[in-house]
């Protein structure tokens, strides 16, 4: 097999592997976002629990947490719970934005789908499956594409050592051309005239 067929064959092999591995991404995708909701359902009740337990005490979600971190005995809670206030907001605005994108829209989207322990979860009950909605072709065709260009760069990057530069092809001497001879002259009779008759005659030719 020649280099080029086999460049050809593992570039296939790429394509082949990019299209299975993302023509899984839209089932996947519909599994981190059950996951996900209930992630925000989780943290919404700690957040609601904590407002109200600072309302209670008359003071407002800052108030609180400044006194806690005034508080020796629950200094260290008060990092924790501004973590997960701000993972609450941030969880919460990626819901939103994937239940409105369709399946075909969230292919654009997974720097919406970076939670660890979301991933996690919807990992672990994941079951690939035969993609026959156009969201999954769609993804396949999209791995396919993108496998075959990853490949083919990869290897084009390797062979770069490899390849020797074609030798330029040797440049023909010009022949040298022998000057053209010049004819001889061409002798002229010349005419004569004899005192006999006075008539011209032919040098050198007798009558």
């Amino acid at each position: 097999m020649r280099g080029s067929d086999m460049i050809r064959v593992l570039c296939l092999i790429g394509g082949l592997t990019g299209a299975a591995g993302l023509s899984q991404f839209p089932e996947f995708s519909q599994q981190y976002l059950q996951r996900l909701g209930g992630q925000v359902d989780e943290l919404t009740r700690q957040v609601k629990d904590f407002d109200q337990t600072a309302l209670a005490d008359g003071l407002g979600r800052e108030e609180m947490l400044e006194q806690m971190a005034a508080t020796p005995l629950v200094a260290g809670q008060e990092a924790m719970w501004r973590r997960t206030f701000a993972r609450h907001a941030r969880l919460s605005e990626n819901l939103m934005i994937l239940r409105e994108a369709t399946p075909l829209e969230r292919l654009t989207l997974p720097h919406h789908m970076t939670d660890r322990a979301t991933i996690a979860a919807a990992w672990a009950d994941f079951t690939p499956a035969m993609p026959i909605s156009a969201a999954g072709a769609a993804s396949a065709g999209t791995g396919f594409l993108g496998g075959w260009a990853v490949f083919a760069a990869v290897l084009s990057l390797l062979m770069i050592p490899f390849r020797r530069s074609k030798p330029r092809p040797a440049t023909p001497t010009p022949r040298r051309v022998a000057p053209l001879k010049a004819d001889p002259p061409v002798m002229r009779p010349t005419l004569v005239a004899t005192p006999q008759d006075n008539r011209p005659r032919l040098a050198g030719v007798q009558r």
